[in-house]
């Protein structure tokens, strides 16, 4: 069974653009092109700024309550609904969240990995 994975990672930008050439030169070329579902951020400060302990907190009770709906996650969660509704619409723009044919949002990932690669100090 393939999972289906979400890669969230703190890198340069150039290499998003070289996992997108590389990707792009494999279909010019009929090569296979692995599946990628990623989304990238240059600092933690910027991946912080989107992804807030309230945001993961609502992620990780979608998956562990399946879908529901904005009011019943509200309520599911304790919070006020125009924040939840706020917090899912910014996770629906990012990809980490979607919304089924009845309006119900859930988490369409069976993994969220996040990556934080530290740089070496200098020797």
């Amino acid at each position: 069974m393939t999972l289906n994975i979400l890669h969230i990672e703190i890198q340069p930008a150039q290499v998003a653009l070289n996992r997108f050439g590389a990707a792009l030169e494999n279909a010019l070329t009929s090569q296979s092109i692995e599946p990628y579902h990623g989304i990238g951020f240059e600092t933690m400060a910027q991946l912080g700024e989107v992804f807030t302990p309230k945001r993961w907190e609502l992620v990780e009770a979608l998956k562990t309550t399946g879908p529901l709906t904005i009011y019943a996650l509200a309520k599911h969660l304790g919070r006020h609904y125009r924040n939840v509704h706020k917090d899912v619409t910014v996770l629906m723009e990012w990809t980490v969240i979607d919304k089924d044919e009845d309006g119900r949002v859930f988490v369409p990932w069976d993994e969220i990995d996040v990556r934080w690669p530290l740089k070496r100090r200098a020797a």
